[in-house]
């Protein structure tokens, strides 16, 4: 990033004071703490995770899974079939998803929102390559994406640790406060939707991220702009969980009851080789409203895209290329009609 970034304020000191928690939150639109989580535990997961990424060919052939040294001959991103295969089989670790019902992250949830919370069932994992800057997560607001309700949390941490030049998030503080979804355009970058947070006037557009270390732990709500910061080491893969909790009770949009989408999987496949029940479907135990997604925000960066490929945008054109390449069955014949035009080969 071309401006100056700021350290997170750490909220270690207020983790027993619910009240403290909850202010926080409101004012600056995220909390983050220090090794909320045994280290060893994302380490643990890190050994898990790593192996079958190296299994799947995502690593260099026999280095230590751990250092997540990557083959970038093999970068792939969301959107990619291969992406697709590979992230499947990290998908089906049953401990990738028990990850995302950890009491310490249950427990300062609850204490910042007030209330019982309930996991989203949809877990995320996220697999960045080095020196893919381009495809890198742009600005947004998470509320495009999940929907549901504007109280949900996410929570990141790095399985792992991670320094800047690996990619963390950062987070605009205060930017929740707009109470409103901003508009998003076409972006390459994964999720396919940027904000521009400075064409807002009630918007202070300072960025804040850390060094972040195993046991590290970001929270923030649906409306809260961030971004992931570019992988410009030479050769690390950035590991991380990326995870949702709604408070119980609130409604919760239908596609988030689904595995990832880049999975490409169902339930039933995820959980064949798991060794325990306690789980799955656990979600159909709570009597949350369900809400069909809102796809007024992807369709408006479809029309968008179509025309900057027409404009010539490098980008838009890629994109459009590679959605060809990689789901041919479900593109329409307007953009077959563009990519002829522009004399693109799939």
């Amino acid at each position: 990033m071309s401006q100056e970034l700021k350290e997170f304020r750490v909220s270690n000191d207020a983790m027993n004071d619910p009240e403290e928690l909850q202010r926080r939150i409101d004012d600056e639109g995220y909390l983050f703490f220090k090794r909320l989580v045994n280290p060893d535990k994302l380490w643990e997961l890190r050994r898990e995770m790593m192996s079958m990424i190296q299994q799947v060919g995502w690593l260099v052939a026999g280095t230590d899974p751990m250092d997540g040294i990557a083959d970038i001959n093999m970068r792939y991103t969301e959107g990619d079939n291969e992406y697709s295969a590979g992230y499947a089989e990290v998908y089906k670790i049953e401990n990738f998803h028990r990850a995302g019902h950890w009491l310490e992250y249950l427990d300062i949830i609850e204490k910042m929102a007030g209330a019982p919370i309930m996991p989203h069932p949809q877990k995320i994992a996220r697999i960045w390559f080095p020196k893919y800057t381009e495809h890198t997560t742009p600005k947004h607001q998470d509320f495009v994406h999940f929907q549901g309700s504007y109280d949900n949390i996410t929570c990141w941490a790095p399985i792992g640790d991670c320094p800047i030049e690996l990619g963390g998030l950062a987070v605009i503080p205060g930017s929740h406060k707009v109470n409103r979804v901003l508009d998003h355009h076409f972006s390459l970058g994964a999720g396919g939707l940027i904000v521009d947070e400075t064409e807002h006037e009630d918007i202070n557009p300072v960025w804040y991220t850390t060094d972040y270390e195993a046991g590290d732990a970001l929270f923030f709500p649906a409306l809260t702009i961030h971004q992931a910061l570019p992988n410009y080491t030479e050769d690390k893969l950035r590991l991380s969980l990326d995870n949702r909790y709604m408070v119980i009770g609130d409604q919760i949009s239908e596609h988030m009851l689904s595995p990832h989408e880049p999975s490409q999987l169902s339930w039933e496949d995820v959980y064949p080789h798991w060794q325990s029940d306690d789980l799955k479907y656990y979600w159909k135990e709570y009597d949350n409203p369900v809400v069909e997604k809102d796809l007024s925000f992807g369709d408006k960066a479809r029309v968008e895209v179509i025309e900057l490929a027409r404009e010539g945008n490098e980008q838009a054109i890629y994109a459009l290329t590679r959605g060809a390449r990689n789901s041919p069955d479900a593109v329409t014949p307007e953009v077959w009609a563009v990519l002829d035009e522009l004399g693109v080969e799939v």
